[in-house]
């Protein structure tokens, strides 16, 4: 695949998996946005695609790093795949992450505090580019995930989907990140003890 058609590919699955977790942000800018007092609707979600699109520069080409070995079941690239699940996990329980989650689970507040002179489109951009940043801090760990294990596998797809709507938008979203990271440390101790289980996993 070629590095215009992975970030293609790449920002649809992208916009797939968050949609439904971004949704209460951009219905409450698009009211604002419907009564003239912001700019309109695309400077802030275009500024919050530049985002996820700057990321998936160097995630192709991890992608291609990582496509091969794990296709020919190389056991350094099914052990790589495991450091990360630890490092996602270990990610999952950080004070920062806990911070950019809280700012996600909070559109009102999100507004209130960084939405200065969005009724110019610059302005707008840069506060959807802003949003994009703390969605980043959530859930760059889970998307890294998906290309450390060398596929879009649409299981897992859905597994991270369902994960990043729950930590960002139900009452107890905060305990369940903890509760997902400790799964991915455990799940990268097994990838590092046995390689092979990786086929049961893409």
């Amino acid at each position: 695949m070629s590095a215009a058609g992975f970030l293609v590919a790449w920002l649809a699955m992208m916009v797939a998996m968050m949609f439904p977790a971004v949704a209460p942000v951009v219905k409450l800018y698009a009211r604002a946005s419907a009564q003239h007092r912001v700019a309109p609707l695309p400077f802030f979600v275009g500024g919050y695609l530049a985002v996820w699109m700057v990321l998936g520069v160097p995630a192709y080409f991890a992608w291609r790093a990582l496509e091969m070995p794990l296709t020919d079941g190389r056991e350094w690239a099914a052990r790589l795949a495991g450091g990360c699940f630890i490092a996602a996990g270990v990610w999952q329980l950080t004070p920062l992450k806990q911070l950019c989650l809280r700012h996600c689970r909070s559109p009102m507040s999100f507004f209130l505090r960084y939405g200065r002179r969005i009724e110019r489109p610059d302005g707008a951009a840069r506060m959807g580019a802003r949003h994009g940043l703390f969605c980043v801090g959530c859930c760059w760990a889970m998307f890294a995930l998906l290309v450390a294990i060398g596929t879009m596998n649409i299981g897992w797809m859905l597994v991270l989907t369902a994960l990043i709507v729950t930590e960002k938008s139900f009452r107890h979203g905060e305990r369940v990140a903890i509760v997902a990271g400790a799964g991915f440390v455990i799940l990268g101790i097994v990838l590092l003890a046995s390689p092979g289980t990786i086929e049961t996993i893409i």
